[in-house]
Formats: structure tokens, sequence, C-alpha cells
């Protein structure tokens, strides 16, 4: 682990942009449960229920009764100091996040460049003229409805069986395409398209650096992959 800890160093030293991909690990150390834990956050519904736009048709009700709890679990939380060590990276080098949280918890630590690839949790769009409205109400009335038209608000996340916001992809390209070294935390490297972003940042030439709980199949190709508690590991890892 040692010397993992000093390439990895070397490595954050040399860089001049470094992009991060960081999934729901990261958020789980502050607190904020996964679908995919045993016991986590979409215990109680299945996926079809309150993830997808099959689901909101059928009972926007429970969907915004979820969203609902799901804020008020994201507003308890604080940012860890993983968080807070990629807030401190920016300082003195270009870095890009792109993450496929919903929390806001990167903001909250400090990072100014993050690109949110599945939405956030704290914006909501009509699905009638389509208006966005941002940071509103910790708890809105349930069924909430737009001013402007009258139609149903929904969350302004990404369900599953829809697609990315193309400026939203074109965005996280750039940052791939770019970038001289591609940071992985906490995530399962499973869910396209930014399962596919460690891989194509490897293939220009960037070294990626993993730091996740367990293996993934970003490990096979990771110039260094760390494996544990990224709250632990990235202040180590990261230039002071």
């Amino acid at each position: 682990m040692k010397e993992n800890i000093k390439k990895a160093q070397a490595l954050l030293e040399s860089a001049r942009f470094v992009g991060v991909l960081t999934g729901a690990g990261i958020s789980a150390e502050s607190g904020i449960k996964t679908f995919r834990d045993a016991g986590g956050l979409w215990e109680d519904h299945s996926i079809d229920q309150v993830a997808t736009p099959e689901g909101f048709a059928r009972d926007p009700r429970l969907v915004w009764s979820f969203y609902n709890a799901r804020r008020k679990a994201a507003q308890n939380a604080r940012p860890n100091a993983a968080h807070s060590a990629l807030a401190r990276l920016e300082e003195g080098r270009r870095v890009a996040i792109l993450t496929q949280n919903i929390d806001g918890l990167h903001q909250r630590a400090g990072s100014k460049n993050v690109v949110e690839l599945h939405g956030s949790i704290w914006e909501v769009r009509c699905v009638g003229c389509g208006a966005l409205t941002c940071r509103f109400a910790i708890e809105l009335p349930i069924l909430p409805h737009c001013e402007n038209c009258g139609k149903l608000l929904r969350p302004h996340v990404v369900w599953f069986g829809e697609q990315l916001d193309p400026k939203v992809l074109d965005a996280a390209i750039g940052v791939v395409e770019e970038c001289d070294l591609f940071l992985v935390i906490g995530t399962s490297a499973v869910v396209q398209p930014a399962a596919s972003y460690p891989f194509l940042a490897s293939r220009r030439g960037a070294p990626v650096i993993e730091v996740n709980k367990e293996k993934t199949p970003v490990t096979a190709i990771a110039a260094v992959s760390l494996l544990g508690l990224a709250g632990e590991i990235l202040p180590q890892i990261l230039p002071d």
C-alpha cells in the first residue's frame, strides 16, 4: 500500500489537469445509502416504482414522497474527508469532477468544477414546459405544480431508462479527452456511460488512479489501485 500511495502522489504532483469520476461510494461515507447496499436506499421500494418515468406516471405521489425523504437525508449529510480533499486539489491545478451522485456534497465541500452526470436532487423541472427550478425547499408539497404552466413538477434527475443530457455528455467527454490524469473514486464502474470514461482516458495515455472499497473492472487498467475508504486514502495521496 505504501508504494502505491507514493506512486499516486507522484502522478498527482505532476498532473496539470485532473479528471475525477465519483460514484455512490464517496457519498456512502457521508451516510447516504446506496441502492446496491443490502438494506440500502431502495429497500422499501423497487427501482421501477420510484426511479423510472413509468413509475412516476403511475404514482407520482409515491415518487415525490420518496424524493422528499432523499432530500432530507442529503441535507443532513455532511461532506467527508474525501470531498474536502478533492476540493483542496483545485488549488494550483485544473480539476473537473464528473459525479454520478445527485446530492451536491462536492459543491458543499468547495469544489467549483462539477459535472453532475445524473442531475441534481436540488433541482426540479416541469413535465410540461420544461422550466427548471434550482435550490427549492427541502420538502415540497406532494404533487407540486409548475408556476408557469400548472403542469406537474418532477425531480431533475436521470432515472433508469432515460438518456443523459447531451450537453452534460459533451462536457464529460471533454474532460476525459483533455485531462492528463484520471481518478476513479467510489464507483462500481458498471453504469454506462460513466463506466467507459476511465478506459477512454487510459487509451489516450492518461494514467488512471482507482480508489474503491473493492476491485472493479477499472482495476485491470489502473496505474494505481488503492483499496479502502476514500475518506482515509485521498488525504494521504493528494498534495498538501
